[in-house]
Formats: C-alpha cells, structure tokens, sequence
C-alpha cells in the first residue's frame, strides 16, 4: 500500500511542479489574476505533495516504547496539515487577489498587464498575443494534470473493487488511504480550476470585460478553501481513532464467536492506526476445559484467520477470558 501511495504522491507532485513553473511564467508575462491564482494552486498542489510524502516516510518508522502501535497516523496529521496551511493559504490569496482585481476594474481582457509579486512589479514584453500564451500554458497544465488525475483515480477505483465499496462517495467516507484520497481531490480541483481560469479569460477576450479574468480567480479561491474544509474533516475522522464499518467488524467478530473452544466475545473492537493498518481487541471467553498451550494455539488460530477476513487488520489483542 505505502509503495503505491508513493507513486502516486510522486506522479502529483512531479506533474505540478512543472505547472507551477510555466503558470508563473505566464503570470508575469500577463498579469492576469486567473493565472496567478492558478499560479498559488499549482504551489500549493507541489507543497502538499511533499508534505504527503513527509508523512509517508515518518508512518514507516518502527514501533518504539512511546508509540507501541507505531507512526501510521503521521499520514493523517501531515494530511491535515496539507488542508489548513496550503490549501487554505492559497485559496485565500487567490479569494482575495481576485476580488481585489474585480474592485480595481479587473484584467485587461487578454491585454498583457503589469505583474505584481512580493512587492516587485513586473512588465515583460511579449513578441506575441498574451491571451495565447495563457491558453497555451493552460493546456499543458490539463495535459499534465489528466497524467496525474488517471493515476490518483486508477489506485481510488482498485480499492473500491478491492473492498467492495458501492463507489467513490463510499470510498470516501470509509478509505484510510488518504494520501490517494487528497491526491485524487486535489486533482480533480485543479482540473476545475483550470478549466474556471480558462474560461475566465476567454470570456474577458471574447467580450472585452476584464471581470471574467478576475471572477475566475475568486471561483478558484471558493474551490480550494472548501477542498481544505472537506480534506480537514475527512482527516478528523480517522485523526480521532475511526473503527472498521459495522458490517466488517460483525464478520470479524462472528469469526471469533464461531471458533471451537470459545465460549463468548466481549468488548470487541476496532481502530485503524495508519493506512490500511488496523488495530484489533477482544475480550474472549474459552471453555474452561483448554489447557494454556491449547489456549495459545487457539488465539493463534483466530489472528491468522482475522488477518484473512481483511487484510487490514495488522495487530491483534485478544484477551483470553475464564
């Protein structure tokens, strides 16, 4: 699992690096407030990668005395991370650049302007039509971004058929795998995003109102500061100590119940401890009868047969009971 998250955390932030580069480029060519928000999404895309890739790394350290059950969740907190400082930061400054644009009058139509960026101004000749050169880059972007997306998709649809999940909506409220899950989102908003940018300024072009450009940055803003909401809350839930859903904890205790020698199960539960690591407890009740080497073979028995139910479950607890 962590070897295909990689993979496909390495093909987003690769992919949007080099967006990064060439909506920048064509930020100060044209001071257009779509590019330049598109400009913040594409770095905040690149950082979340790294960040996501961080925590990867940090969730593969081996179990130590302070944390017995191991690093796993370290994905979920840089994940969460990812949702309110990058995510949440860009789409502010593009909220707010966008209005501020909006207010002044807005981007010149396809006219090359004047960039602003830290306090530096820019004014670069262009030997060609800006609107062009925007078009351009915003093509390759969805070239890039498309390369992405399929990769991020193609990992989301196998753990649906892999567990059976009745589609994307029910992935997302039931995967652990949330670096797929940001990569996946976080794809889909640049994909709308660039398309938002794309349309903006060809609308100010064909119309001759520069509002369009600068609506579009301000729609790019709305749709980054609500992916932060929705990528923080799905983060919450498993930040918390989320359980395995009913249905599959019912199957993995009915697996206990029905095992010869055990009497009753109590206090069963269920916690994921990283992605696709789940931490499984159970106060179980023998027959009296059991000798302690057969009661050692018999838990044996039940944790192998736990971990062929669902290959989730990685650490296992049971408490034998008289």
């Amino acid at each position: 699992m962590a070897g295909q998250n990689t993979g496909v955390v390495l093909a987003a932030m690769f992919a949007n690096g080099a967006i990064a580069v060439l909506k920048f480029i064509g930020y100060l060519f044209t001071g257009s407030p779509s590019m330049l928000a598109e400009t913040y999404h594409s770095i905040s895309d690149t950082g979340n990668q790294v960040l996501l890739l961080v925590g990867i790394k940090y969730s593969q350290r081996s179990a130590s005395q302070v944390h017995p059950f191991g690093y796993g969740k370290a994905q979920f907190f840089f994940a969460f991370l990812v949702s309110v400082l990058l995510f949440g930061v860009a789409g502010w400054e593009s909220l707010t650049h966008g209005i501020s644009k909006l207010r002044e009058g807005g981007h010149g139509g396809g006219e090359a302007e004047a960039a602003e960026f830290l306090g530096f101004t820019f004014n670069l000749p262009l030997p060609i039509d800006p609107f062009w050169l925007s078009v351009a880059i915003l093509l390759g972007a969805i070239v890039f971004e498309t390369y992405a997306f399929a990769k991020a998709r193609a990992e989301l649809k196998r753990q649906i058929n892999e567990y059976d999940w009745s589609g994307y909506r029910e992935a997302f409220s039931r995967s652990s795998d949330i670096t797929t899950l940001t990569a996946f989102t976080e794809d889909t908003i640049a994909l709308l995003g660039l398309v938002v940018a794309l349309a903006g300024q060809t609308l100010s072009r064909v119309t001759g109102n520069p509002a369009f450009d600068s609506i579009g940055a301000i729609v790019i803003g709305v749709l980054l500061m609500v992916f932060a909401a929705l990528l923080a809350f799905e983060n919450k839930r498993l930040i918390l100590g989320e359980s395995l859903t009913a249905d599959v904890e019912s199957e993995l205790e009915a697996a206990i119940t029905d095992h010869d020698g055990v009497a009753g199960v109590a206090d069963f539960r269920t916690m994921f401890i990283g992605t696709g690591r789940v931490l499984v407890t159970a106060d179980v009740s023998f027959d009296g009868g059991l000798e302690t080497r057969d009661l050692d073979e018999d838990i044996q028995q039940l944790e192998a047969k736990l971990k062929t139910i669902d290959d989730r479950v990685k650490l296992i607890y049971i408490e034998p009971q008289r």
